[in-house]
């Protein structure tokens, strides 16, 4: 059976499974300020213990603010606080019929059938505008994104609700060029009939015009120059154009305890905070999956998943980019709770070349185990998660993604160690409206994500597949690049019900991926060797003491303001990275640790960079 025909009687079951009465199941957007309201909810005890599976459906979401706001926890909001909640109800609750100019909707709706079943549909547009700068003593850089969305909507009785979110943008993001990077270390040797090539790819800055790791692209596939519309080009350097559809049919059952998607979404997964995940993170590209999650107790909950990733644009050449990055991805995740004070996460996570593979989408069944059935073609993956909360003070959580890594006494430098850790503490600020200060430390060791390009079943020929955990050249897990740390301290606070700042510093290092002294496994487009990954002195890691590196230490602070009683809002950011790079005196790459200096070279250079964004916002979604 293909899968299309499986999703599609997955979608007939549900459909015929409506009845009367009406809730919309559509998600809401992670950008939405309502999970950070909902997260600190959560720490001070207002709500049940929320699902670590996001995006929500607004009906989980309206049941959750309904719950804060109940008679026992009103004592517990100040009056901000509880106009910010009625906002979040008044923003995500069905809309009535006809013109709705708060939303930029037009609803209907009707019954039909014996049973009186309503169905509703809503159609509505929103704009989004952006300009950004990034000031630099020897070069200023400037972009912008406008991007105009149509979308439909509705209901299908109680059970279903279904979106098409189509938009397109007009934008400008420079990058510039910095090297030639190789997959694997620099001695290592290309079998010409073998699927390990070492061969040299380009290597470019972040976005210049936005703070580092911080850019999202938006448009699908490739974007368009406006002399050359019919030309497939990877990067708007230049102004460009293009677009992106979301398509989502959800359903919930049995008051929420089961729900089923369809789309084409961007997802969080994880019980760490939002923006934390180091499994699938909600910087990552969206894709088209089938997904669920049953929680038939307060205590345990099973997620899956199950999509196609999308292809990454390098040679402007939509076939031949396309043309190994044909793969599919699965999770499967357990989530454990007890009451408001321990979750905890086990899960686990396949890249597989498109061969439908009934295992990986099977979630009573683990990947993990039964690769060795199949024969060992597939990346696979786990992730834990433990947080321990104290309700009215904060948390505190752990979590690990466990790429490939060997059991044995030097597994603490061996590059095939290739994990994520991260710990944090998130404490709730008593003072002002929802707010909190959030501190964590993050480590992705190198080829951590990445995986080697082999030959798979049922790609013959001289095309090995890609595999790394990457949809359309950006992670699936965390933000920042392998070989990488990061210190983060974060203070946000919403002190009118209009308005939301934060203030936040970072220390990111990073191991050069370009340059005579770049470092291996810096890249997400790193290949361990194949051959003698846990003998060869070479491949060990010294983080900072092995090549050359880059620090950025990067202050920022921000806010969001909406108009009162209007559609529209304002947002913006501001502040100073300051980078610089170190670098060992002998040769990178030599399986020895250095010592280190800072260093100031025309290849590795410091910068001081002042960035500044703004933006407005018609009918935020």
């Amino acid at each position: 059976m293909r899968l299309k025909s499986f999703l599609f009687i997955i979608f007939l079951i549900t459909l015929f499974n409506v009845s009367t009465g009406a809730q919309t199941h559509i998600s809401v957007p992670l950008e939405s300020q309502v999970y950070y309201v909902l997260e600190q909810a959560e720490i001070r005890g207002l709500c049940s213990p929320l699902s670590g599976v996001r995006p929500y459906t607004r009906n989980v979401i309206l049941k959750a603010i309904n719950e804060i706001l109940t008679a026992q926890n009103q004592s517990k909001l100040n009056v901000t606080e509880r106009e910010i909640l009625k906002q979040f109800i008044e923003k995500y609750e069905t809309p009535e019929a006809g013109l709705n100019l708060k939303q930029g909707i037009y609803g209907a709706k009707t019954t039909i059938g014996k049973n009186d079943t309503l169905i509703s549909a809503n159609i509505g547009a929103s704009m989004d505008t952006e300009w950004s700068g990034g000031f630099y003593s020897s070069n200023d850089q400037y972009g912008w994104e406008i991007w105009i969305r149509i979308f439909m909507n509705g209901d299908l009785g109680n059970h279903l609700s279904w979106e098409v979110n189509g938009e397109t943008g007009y934008f400008k993001s420079p990058r510039k060029f910095l090297g030639i990077y190789y997959p694997y270390y620099k001695e290592f040797e290309s079998d010409k009939a073998s699927s390990y090539k070492n061969e040299p790819f380009d290597v470019y800055s972040q976005p210049l015009s936005y703070f580092p790791y911080t850019y999202q692209k938006r448009w699908d596939g490739s974007i368009h120059y406006l002399d050359k519309l019919i030309d497939f080009d990877s990067w708007p350097d230049s102004p460009a154009i293009g677009y992106s559809i979301k398509p989502e049919v959800t359903s919930s059952f049995f008051e929420d305890k089961l729900i089923m998607r369809i789309g084409r979404l961007t997802h969080e997964w994880g019980t760490a905070p939002l923006g934390s995940s180091l499994s699938l993170n909600k910087m990552a590209r969206p894709f088209l999956g089938l997904e669920a999650e049953f929680s038939p107790v307060s205590w345990i909950s099973l997620a899956t998943m199950t999509g196609f990733l999308e292809f990454f644009n390098a040679t402007s050449d939509e076939k031949k980019s396309g043309m190994t990055f044909q793969n599919a991805y699965s999770t499967t995740m357990i989530q454990l709770k007890y009451k408001n004070y321990l979750s905890m996460d086990i899960g686990e996570t396949v890249i597989w070349p498109k061969r439908f593979e009934l295992v990986y989408i099977f979630p009573l069944s683990s990947s993990i185990v039964y690769k060795g059935n199949i024969g060992d073609f597939d990346n696979l993956g786990a992730f834990f998660n433990i947080k321990a909360q104290y309700p009215g003070i904060g948390n505190i959580w752990f979590s690990l993604y466990w790429d490939e890594a060997l059991l044995k006494k030097e597994m603490g430098e061996l590059d095939r160690t290739m994990i994520a850790y991260q710990t944090g503490i998130n404490f709730s600020l008593p003072v002002l409206p929802f707010s909190s200060f959030k501190a964590s430390y993050t480590k992705v060791n190198p080829y951590c994500y990445t995986h080697i390009r082999i030959f798979v079943p049922y790609y013959g020929g001289n095309l090995p597949m890609e595999q790394a955990y990457v949809n359309n050249g950006v992670s699936l897990g965390y933000y920042i690049p392998p070989n990488s740390d990061e210190f983060l301290f974060s203070f946000k606070t919403m002190p009118k019900k209009n308005l939301s700042t934060y203030l936040q510093y970072q220390l990111i290092r990073h191991g050069a991926d370009y340059g005579s002294s770049y470092v291996d496994g810096s890249s997400l487009r790193s290949e361990l060797d194949p051959y003698d990954r846990d003998g060869n002195y070479k491949l060990k890691r010294h983080f900072l003491k092995d090549g050359a590196y880059q620090w950025m230490h990067i202050i920022k602070a921000g806010a969001e303001w909406k108009l009162p009683s209007q559609p529209i809002t304002f947002f913006g950011e501001a502040g100073v990275n300051y980078s610089y790079f170190t670098n060992t005196k002998e040769p990178s790459n030599t399986g020895m640790p250095y010592p280190y200096s800072r260093i100031d070279t025309e290849e590795y250079p410091k910068s001081t960079g002042f960035i500044l964004k703004l933006g407005v916002r018609i009918f935020p979604r």
